[in-house]
């Protein structure tokens, strides 16, 4: 779809307000020819039939009330604009939001979010000016001046056939300007986009830079960046201001020459003029102060479209990402079973499992690209109730493996059966619905922690939120702050320590209460307190649920009632802690490599070196 498809195709979102304010430009336009009509009333009564107050008393009274009413169709006019750019904003950030949520994690893994984050917030933004500004200059444009035209006409042929004549050069000029422009509205919008992320990764990676010594390099760089924006910036803005003066300069013309034939015909009425313009029709004062004041309002829509023609610029190279972005296609899902069991009338299947249920997967391929397989033929089973953990080097599929399970990716090949369905049959909400996800590094968002518990259920009372967060051993912390489960906490968890987040992820399991909970490296990168609070919730959370984990902790590992050992994209091994051990294979060797440690030590391995050895 071109750029201007796409743009109109998203009118409807300003719904109402878009005609509204189309009806009230008609309106203000319209009296503004009956504005001008009383003017010229007066002035021709005053100036040349000597007319006193008294008798133009009615119609300055009658032009006042224009006057009002007139800027308050203006006024509502610039309202209803605004609310029309408002619906389309917020309509297109929850569309834009709503699509990346469903392309996922590894759409947006593969993006700068800087470029995303300027989208949302500029480049939408930048919208305003079509929706609010262009769209209604331009209809406006189409209607206004053949209005103006029709009453012009009747009373001065000659004068409507200047309007018409000087009118197309203020569009005409527009586009030829407007051409080079856009591809200057381009670059600064890519020269922005480039801008933001790079200087978002920049901040988020400062502590690296001072560390490395690299952050006056980088700062040298952002600002080598930030005055290639301010070049293109510059260019555009002397694009604007060319086409501002051109269009200025034409509809000047076009007044002007009606001025001249009008002034002459006027002036021939009391002196001799020469005889090609003595044949043209002749014109009363009155006539002809109407239609000099009618001038500016014939050419003012043409030149506001000009202005506005800028706008539409701005919100085409906006909109050039956002259809890059909309028109991603989310991954594909494998294809269902020709009769799944209880298929809802969506096409997905209702998940019919007992509690807990267990998975399998079944001769799972999966590869992100030609050539780089991630999975090759992945199968193992988790029983219902069981704890089952991954092991294996960095690369060998775990992380994948989980995504695989979250929806956000869909098998190459095979099927991942949950209980005695596949999960490309069921519908995605309702699945997820079905787990808790506790990450290495959990989320947290900017609120109160009893908001950040209620994650995964919003209708949660403050009783089950006190309880689930008890179960996760992260009651006593919480209790101690001074707003207790009302206290604020900053953008990803700031103001509390790595392990008292990491039990209020745990705590937000608890409450989610699902019969299946993947929990991935949960107890990584936490000192021995907090990893034997984290590993004493993860204990009480196991217990009537499905568990599967991404372990690196021996620990952890050692209560797995089996341990499936990830090499290649295969299950190498598969057995328990004393199985795998008394072997001689990979998880053995990691014992050997890792497992000697100091007295009083936690049990640490790190299989992700293992291919170091």
């Amino acid at each position: 779809m071109s750029v201007n498809a796409w743009l109109k195709s998203h009118r409807p979102l300003a719904g109402a307000a878009l005609k509204r304010t189309i009806g009230l430009g008609v309106g203000q336009g319209l009296l503004a020819i009956a504005q001008a009509w009383l003017l010229a009333l007066i002035l021709n009564a005053v100036i040349f039939e000597g007319a006193g107050l008294t008798e133009i008393g009615h119609l300055m009274a009658v032009l006042l009330v224009l006057f009002l009413v007139r800027g308050f169709t203006v006024w509502l006019g610039e309202r209803s604009a605004f609310q029309a750019a408002a619906l389309v904003r917020s309509g297109l950030r929850d569309q834009v939001f709503r699509h990346l949520q469903r392309l996922g994690p590894r759409y947006l893994a593969n993006e700068r979010s800087g470029a995303l984050v300027e989208m949302l917030t500029k480049g939408i933004d930048d919208l305003e000016g079509y929706y609010a500004r262009f769209l209604p200059a331009m209809t406006l444009t189409m209607i206004l001046p053949v209005v103006i035209l029709v009453v012009v006409f009747p009373a001065d042929w000659v004068a409507g056939a200047v309007m018409l004549v000087t009118a197309p050069l203020i569009p005409l000029f527009m586009i030829l300007i407007g051409s080079s422009a856009q591809s200057k509205n381009q670059r600064q919008w890519k020269e922005l986009a480039r801008m933001s992320s790079h200087f978002l990764d920049v901040i988020q990676g400062l502590t690296t830079l001072k560390l490395f010594g690299a952050s006056r390099r980088e700062a040298d760089e952002v600002a080598r960046i930030s005055n290639a924006y301010r070049s293109s910036t510059m260019q555009v803005l002397r694009v604007a201001f060319l086409s501002s003066a051109v269009l200025e300069f034409f509809a000047a013309i076009g007044i002007a020459i009606i001025a001249v034939f009008v002034g002459f015909r006027l002036y021939g009425l009391v002196m001799p003029m020469p005889d090609w313009l003595m044949a043209l029709p002749e014109i009363t004062y009155l006539q002809g102060l109407f239609i000099l004041m009618l001038a500016p309002e014939f050419y003012a829509p043409l030149r506001n479209m000009g202005i506005q023609y800028h706008a539409r610029m701005a919100a085409a190279a906006a909109a050039e990402q956002m259809i890059r972005v909309l028109d991603a296609e989310p991954e594909a899902r494998s294809a269902p079973d020709a009769n799944p069991p209880d298929r809802a009338a969506s096409g997905h299947a209702s998940l019919q499992a007992p509690r807990p249920f267990g998975l399998r997967f079944q001769d799972v391929h999966f590869s992100y690209e030609a050539g780089r397989d991630a999975l090759c033929g992945m199968d193992f089973e988790v029983p219902a109730g069981a704890r089952v953990a991954l092991v294996g080097t960095s690369g060998a599929g775990k992380t994948t493996v989980i995504n695989l399970l979250l929806g956000f990716l869909s098998p190459t090949s095979g099927r991942i059966l949950i209980g005695d369905q596949a999960l490309a049959d069921l519908d995605l909400e309702e699945w997820r619905s079905h787990l808790a996800w506790v990450p290495q590094q959990p989320r947290l968002f900017q609120g109160t922690i009893g908001d950040n518990i209620r994650l995964g259920r919003p209708d949660a009372d403050i009783e089950s939120v006190r309880a689930a967060a008890r179960r996760a051993r992260a009651a006593d912390f919480i209790e101690a702050l001074p707003a207790g489960y009302d206290n604020l906490v900053g953008e990803r968890g700031a103001g509390l320590s790595g392990g008292q987040i990491q039990r209020i992820a745990l705590a937000r399991a608890f409450l989610r209460d699902a019969p299946l909970v993947i929990l991935d490296e949960a107890t990584a990168n936490l000192d021995p307190e907090s990893e034997r609070l984290v590993q004493e919730g993860i204990e009480e959370l196991a217990k009537g649920r499905t568990l599967l984990v991404v372990a690196h902790r021996l620990a952890t590992v050692r209560r797995a009632d089996r341990i499936l050992v990830l090499a290649s994209g295969r299950v190498a091994e598969s057995g328990t802690h004393e199985m795998l051990s008394a072997s001689n294979g990979i998880y053995a060797r990691m014992i050997a490599a890792y497992g000697q440690t100091a007295p009083g030590q936690a049990d640490v391995w790190n299989p992700e070196r293992e291919n170091d050895r």
